[in-house]
């Protein structure tokens, strides 16, 4: 019998190759990111058309491993809000993913399962699904089926770092301890999370 979730991301008629796309790193692909970056460029440009042209900040740059995490606020596709505050003493897992990615459809189904197993232990993981993927209305058979919470949008300081799937992993006293395009094996996740989940939370 298929795995309920693997079953909801094929019924979603996701596709598997992404236009253009190019396979960067271990399990990895650029194509998504392409596309996500050309909606800023084009907006830019017909600005610059419409002589509104001013010079348009670069968007700060992503955490890298060592970095306090930066704060963010996660909107539910069921329209909760929780902010980082809010994980304080917990191990937390930033997922972007995209609907094209194929490395992605191997990699959520086991951080799903992961999760379900290790939540008790102090893990929480978001799955952010990428502006280039399918509309959320598309993808409802799948997050019904989801343990992991699916996640309508992000703030912050936060996104794919040229490819996807992207994770960032934030450990109990809130400090980023994994940041990078890569696609997360079985071994990868005890490796990076169970040394993580055995530290005590910091003192309040």
């Amino acid at each position: 019998m298929p795995d309920p979730l693997t079953f909801a991301l094929d019924l979603a008629q996701i596709d598997t190759v992404p236009v253009a796309g190019q396979h960067r790193g271990k399990g990895a692909f650029t194509g998504g990111g392409n596309a996500m970056h050309r909606r800023p460029m084009i907006a830019a440009a017909a600005m610059l058309w419409l002589g509104l042209g001013a010079a348009i900040p670069a968007p700060p740059p992503p955490p890298k491993v060592g970095d306090i995490a930066p704060p963010f606020e996660i909107r539910l596709i069921d329209g909760t809000r929780i902010r980082s505050q809010e994980l304080a003493g917990q191990v937390v897992v930033l997922n972007y993913w995209a609907t094209w990615c194929a490395p992605c459809k191997v990699e959520l189904p086991l951080l799903d399962r992961y999760y379900s197993m290790r939540r008790d232990a102090g893990l929480r993981v978001f799955a952010i699904t990428t502006e280039d993927s399918l509309p959320a209305s598309r993808l409802k058979q799948l997050f019904s089926v989801m343990h992991i919470p699916a996640v309508r949008s992000l703030r912050g300081k936060y996104g794919t770092l040229g490819a996807v799937p992207t994770n960032y992993i934030i450990d109990r006293a809130g400090r980023v301890r994994y940041a990078k395009a890569a696609a997360l094996e079985l071994e990868d996740l005890n490796t990076l999370l169970v040394p993580l989940l055995r530290e005590p939370a910091p003192a309040s």
